[in-house]
């Protein structure tokens, strides 16, 4: 299993993260309403899977936020274990949600 450091872009227009691994679009998808960053999908095609691409994608989404301001609120399971595992993400939560652990 490879690891590399994959080169994440945040596409404003298409309003996702992405980065393209071997000829595949990898992506973390959002829509942004009142100051929230709401990540409703994740996609790594199985040909370049389980190589920590949408770690590094969402890792760079919450990067995005923080700087600017955001909340995150992760609409998708992959995102919702991400903060899981990654506690020191939990801090990006809207005050009003119901995902603390």
């Amino acid at each position: 299993m490879t690891r590399n450091v994959v080169e994440v872009r945040h596409n404003a227009a298409e309003s996702r993260f992405e980065a393209t691994v071997e000829g595949w679009l990898c992506i973390a998808a959002y829509t942004l309403v009142d100051g929230v960053m709401r990540i409703h999908h994740t996609e790594v095609p199985s040909a370049v899977s389980h190589r920590g691409i949408a770690a590094q994608i969402v890792r760079t989404a919450f990067d995005y936020a923080e700087a600017h301001g955001l909340r995150v609120e992760p609409r998708c399971s992959y995102v919702r274990n991400y903060m899981r595992r990654h506690p020191e993400t939990l801090r990006l939560l809207p005050a009003d949600s119901t995902i603390r652990h």
